[in-house]
């Protein structure tokens, strides 16, 4: 799909669809009124008689008259009516679900292209750079069709080739800076969707190391290092490799390097749970909803789509990703509750639980980060079902040891619609991870559990600046609508490219 700023009136547009607002009361939009004008009063026709009432989601395609597109100067083949609702109540929730709806009203048409005049509407909370690029995300949000193992035939061809979308002139640079962002934002979604969306036995461990190499492959700052079994052995790495154990498939440690500033400055450290299955080990899952389990390494997905999206915008910052990959399955060597193994810190751990897996991979990952001397690290995994039911799905969990860098991140979120929530870190919590045979376990009991797990990672990260995004209830959808969301990957992203 191609984006473009379009300046110029709705009456001046060129094309097969013209996307005009209309509110359920009150005057018509600046840009609906002038194309109202030249069709004779037509759309103040419909609305009155009733056609379309102007609510959020409604939708209406119209063809103007022959007389008016040859009399009236009007250019547009067809006109997509789309409700916004009460103009007093049009904030940007209400702006995001208006601009999916025409896309999904778009897509059911085989017209090859459209300009878009939602996003020169004022919604509550945006600027025209903000619309803009809510406006390029959520196209490729309803764009995503999986089908890489499904019959040739199960995907519909997108029909659109290009959309324009409206700007004034004063705004056209704000525009272009939304297309562009909000572009890469949705590929780097679209990645990570996709690799969250794999069975597993195609996204293994192997396959995550392949995408980060065709990703390094796009921007010559990028690099690559993949360390093997065998080099975790050498960095005594034995907390992600007792997860290992059990499986055949070798794990891997992924490390993604971006230098986009000096080599003075420090770069930001992100840190993804790749457990690509996880069927619990030898602590092992009920069956119901197992196959859920290939999303475990949506962390690992949100790092790499991240890293998609700083390959095609280039931005001026350092970049460090670590990425455990490995999953965690029984077996005749797998690790047994009560085993304790020493992480590459230097402490051990006594493996209460082998479902409780993540925190393992992730604790050493967490101290090889380090080896970076990163200005902060931020990980990211599907760490807990405690923070599913604490959260639901909408928004992420966060906990970090620095206010200062938890409200950052909390801005982000809130800024790019994808929303996280702080959870305490107080030392209270870190008094349940007591063991009579190790430093320390890896589950805290039933009270508090993803606060607990937060807790134990935070015994890994030093003296350096940390959070931690549990997404177990936002990195994927279940019943009819199962896939992957993307998330918390616009959270990052937005954070990530204030800070240049």
């Amino acid at each position: 799909m191609r984006f473009a700023a379009k300046t110029g009136s709705a009456t001046e547009q060129k094309t097969a669809c013209l996307i005009l607002p209309v509110y359920s009361s009150g005057a018509l939009p600046a840009s609906t009124k002038q194309v109202n004008s030249a069709a004779n009063g037509l759309i103040a026709d419909l609305l009155r008689d009733g056609d379309i009432e102007g609510k959020v989601g409604d939708t209406l395609l119209i063809k103007p008259p022959q007389d008016v597109l040859e009399s009236r100067g009007l250019r547009a083949e067809r006109i997509l009516l789309i409700g916004c609702g009460e103009r007093k109540n049009f904030a940007r929730k209400q702006y995001r679900r208006a601009v999916g709806v025409a896309y999904a009203a778009l897509r059911k048409t085989k017209l090859e292209n459209a300009v878009c005049f939602l996003n020169s509407e004022a919604a509550r909370g945006t600027d025209a750079y903000r619309r803009t690029r809510i406006a390029v995300e959520v196209w490729h949000h309803r764009a995503y069709r999986y089908t890489a193992t499904r019959s040739a035939d199960a995907a519909k061809p997108c029909p659109q080739t290009s959309i324009g979308l409206a700007a004034k002139p004063a705004q056209a640079a704000q525009v272009r800076q939304g297309i562009k962002h909000g572009d890469a934002t949705g590929r780097g979604m679209d990645m990570t969707r996709e690799l969250g969306n794999l069975p597993a036995n195609l996204c293994t461990p192997s396959h995550l190391v392949t995408v980060a190499r065709q990703i390094a492959k796009a921007n010559a700052r990028l690099g690559v290092e993949v360390l093997t079994e065998a080099d975790m052995k050498k960095h005594a790495m034995g907390a992600l490799l007792s997860v290992t154990a059990g499986t055949a498939e070798p794990a891997k440690l992924i490390v993604l390097k971006y230098n986009g500033a000096a080599k003075s400055r420090k770069p930001v450290a992100l840190v993804g749970k790749g457990i690509t299955f996880d069927s619990g080990g030898i602590s092992l899952k009920p069956g119901s909803a197992m196959d859920e389990m290939k999303f475990d390494m949506c962390g690992a997905a949100t790092v790499l789509g991240v890293f998609q999206t700083i390959a095609l915008l280039k931005p001026t910052l350092n970049l460090v990703g670590v990425i455990p990959a490995c999953e965690n399955l029984p077996g005749s060597k797998a690790t047994k509750p009560g085993d304790v193994v020493t992480a590459m810190s230097g402490k051990t751990i006594e493996i209460l639980n082998t479902d409780a897996e993540g925190r393992l991979i992730l604790a050493d990952a967490l101290t090889y980060a380090q080896k970076f001397k990163p200005e902060l690290i931020i990980d990211i995994a599907t760490l807990t079902g405690a923070c599913l039911i604490a959260l639901g799905r909408h928004r992420s969990g966060l906990l970090s040891n620095s206010n200062k860098l938890a409200h950052a991140l909390i801005k982000a979120g809130d800024a790019a619609d994808d929303p996280a929530w702080q959870l305490p870190l107080d030392d209270e919590y870190k008094a349940l991870l007591k063991s009579n045979f190790a430093d320390l376990p890896n589950i805290g009991g039933r009270d508090a559990g993803t606060i607990t797990a937060g807790a134990f990672l935070s015994e890994f990260v030093g003296d350096y600046d940390w959070a931690h995004l549990d997404i177990a209830g936002t990195a994927w959808l279940s019943g009819n609508r199962k896939g992957g969301t993307g998330r918390p990957v616009p959270l990052l992203l937005e954070y990530l490219l204030n800070r240049r």
